[in-house]
């Protein structure tokens, strides 16, 4: 670090169809009512990351699918992620030594204002402290499903983000969850977070509200299955340039199912009146007081391997539930 404060930071920018290069760029010292923040630990966001990655951003969505920090354009080259836990360096003597989350991309040390970061609650890892953003698109989702009004509900696909849905409605008192999965590995993922498990074909129907999160047509196909009578079908997948063929025949129309759209740019509009977006993100970040979210969490990977990992990572048929990205300041400290 110079004397002035600038410095050279080190960023994950994808360049092209599969491939992916770490870049040093300058930082200055940090302006008035900024902070200095040096990265601890972030995560890849599997199912978003991975259209960056392989370049299946629709055109049409460039300018509404930018990360509020993210460097350069789509499709490439874009410096992109929004899931970034670091320490405070500089700034207000305030936040100087805490711990903070970002909706940051993966870089090595960074300057943000003041209000852009939120402290981590106490009890929360900094690893943990990575699934925020997950969190914050569950806690919206179980808003728009009106997920408190249901009695049964099944959680079609049992990834990071259909398991926090699912914990999330676990805890809601009068509600029976079961995550569907067609890997039957996340049987004991579900049973760490104390939700119920089951194959597409063993899977409960006649649920109340249906959340599907497997990006799939065939997970969707099941999960219009799973509903019942005027039932809602709540759709978080986001499939990027790729069209999806929705079974609206057979008893759609008879069955007076509801096929409702959840993205979290938006607060939900049963709570938009009342609640900011930072007021979400702090409510996500005390719902990961939770230390049976652990179950989520992969090994980190180190952010230096990270450009030759993120094939292996990204593949649909890796695994990993949220992989972790470890920092040279985590390692130190």
């Amino acid at each position: 670090m110079a004397g002035d404060g600038s410095e050279t930071a080190e960023a994950l920018w994808y360049v092209g169809p599969g491939k992916a290069e770490i870049r040093a760029e300058p930082i200055a010292a940090p302006g008035a009512g900024e902070v200095r923040v040096r990265a601890l630990f972030s995560a890849l966001s599997r199912g978003t990351e991975r259209l960056v990655f392989s370049g299946g951003v629709p055109e049409s969505e460039y300018k509404h699918m930018g990360a509020p920090f993210m460097g350069g354009a789509f499709p490439y080259p874009v410096k992109y992620g929004y899931a970034m836990v670091g320490r405070v360096e500089a700034g207000p003597a305030a936040l100087i030594g805490k711990l903070v989350f970002a909706l940051y991309p993966h870089q090595t040390v960074f300057n943000l204002a003041e209000k852009d970061v939120v402290a981590l609650p106490e009890g929360v890892s900094p690893q943990r402290a990575a699934l925020a953003a997950n969190m914050e698109t569950a806690l919206n989702a179980t808003w728009d499903g009106a997920a408190d009004r249901a009695r049964h509900i099944a959680v079609v696909g049992a990834g990071v983000l259909g398991l926090l849905v699912a914990r999330l409605c676990s805890r809601m008192p009068g509600v029976t969850v079961t995550a569907v999965d067609i890997a039957p590995a996340r049987a004991d993922v579900a049973r760490k977070l104390g939700i119920a498990f089951a194959a597409p074909s063993d899977a409960p129907t006649e649920c109340d509200l249906v959340v599907h999160t497997s990006a799939s047509e065939a997970g969707l196909a099941t999960a219009l299955r799973l509903a019942g009578n005027e039932a809602t079908v709540l759709e978080l997948s986001w499939y990027g340039s790729k069209d999806v063929k929705v079974a609206l025949g057979g008893a759609f129309h008879r069955r007076r199912l509801k096929l409702v759209s959840s993205q979290v740019g938006q607060v939900a509009p049963s709570h938009r009146a009342c609640w900011t977006h930072r007021r979400r993100l702090e409510a996500a970040l005390k719902l990961l007081d939770d230390p049976a979210l652990d179950a989520l969490l992969a090994p980190p990977v180190a952010f230096a391997d990270l450009p030759a990992r993120l094939p292996g990572i990204l593949d649909p048929a890796s695994g990993a539930l949220c992989q972790l990205i470890r920092y040279p300041a985590a390692v130190a400290a």
